[in-house]
């Protein structure tokens, strides 16, 4: 039974879940809001026991025992994840847990029914059921390393609900319906069923076609092919662009600072 849920907000969405006996969610560090007093919270280094609804073997959850809580939660330090994750469930009765993203936008209930799965950009993750296997999914070291937000992946699968949250509006697309192939600004991409196949290059080289573009631009353009036929989810924030718009602010700030003098300067020495 898919987890009970409710969208609230605008501009900054958050969700509302009701966890009946027998469900559990996990969420990333920083997502969760409030919840009932019946509800328990739980720092674990990997998913849930199956006695927690997970199938498969391997009591203490997350297989291979210790080291394979360990392998786990180093993989998620590679890919600059929190090294744990939540888990709420209620006792004694259904409880009421809200999250939210890290950036106001709006958020998706993903139902993932078993046969197909997602990956999402590796700070869509709000929140998901425990049934919801989760995993990292590097597209190559080097090509995650240079391309940054996009590149580092993570993967969901199994059954259950998947929660995540974008930066602005979402925009859903399926290649299928553009002779196969579009390309994405990796800053762009919320998530993908895995039926669709991606891989990335970087534009911005120093060669005739891309030379202003890097001049210019100052660096050039990670780009996502995503071919085939599946749901292809972007945010109208672009990730990166957001990222240096918010540097130059600060740096803008910071040289204000410096530049005052005069009267200003007076001033902030007296206080």
């Amino acid at each position: 039974m898919a987890i009970q849920h409710k969208l609230v907000g605008n501009a900054m969405q958050m969700v509302v879940c009701q966890l009946e006996a027998g469900q559990s969610i996990y969420a990333e560090a920083g997502k969760f809001l409030w919840k009932t007093t019946n509800v328990s919270l739980e720092t674990r280094l990997s998913k849930p026991a199956p006695a927690d609804g997970d199938a498969g073997g391997g009591g203490g959850g997350g297989g291979g025992g210790l080291l394979g809580k360990v392998m786990e939660a180093g993989k998620r330090v590679l890919a600059g994840q929190s090294l744990a994750f939540q888990y709420f469930t209620p006792v004694g009765g259904s409880g009421l847990v809200a999250f939210a993203g890290a950036l106001p936008g709006e958020m998706r209930a993903i139902e993932l029914d078993g046969s197909t799965g997602w990956y999402t950009e590796k700070d869509a993750l709000v929140a998901a059921e425990s049934t919801v296997d989760f995993d990292i999914a590097f597209a190559g070291f080097r090509t995650g390393r240079r391309g940054g937000t996009g590149f580092v992946l993570e993967h969901f699968t199994g059954a259950g609900t998947l929660l995540v949250a974008a930066s602005g509006n979402f925009i859903e697309l399926n290649p299928a319906k553009y002779g196969g192939k579009i390309q994405v600004h990796t800053g762009a991409i919320v998530g993908f069923q895995d039926t669709v196949r991606y891989s990335v290059e970087y534009i911005g080289g120093l060669n005739a076609q891309t030379l202003m573009t890097a001049v210019l631009g100052h660096e050039g353009i990670n780009l996502a092919t995503l071919e085939g036929d599946g749901a292809v989810i972007l945010q109208s924030v672009n990730l990166q662009g957001l990222a240096g718009a918010l540097e130059k602010l600060m740096g803008d700030a910071g040289e204000s600072r410096e530049d005052r003098g005069g009267i200003g300067g007076i001033f902030d020495r007296v206080t």
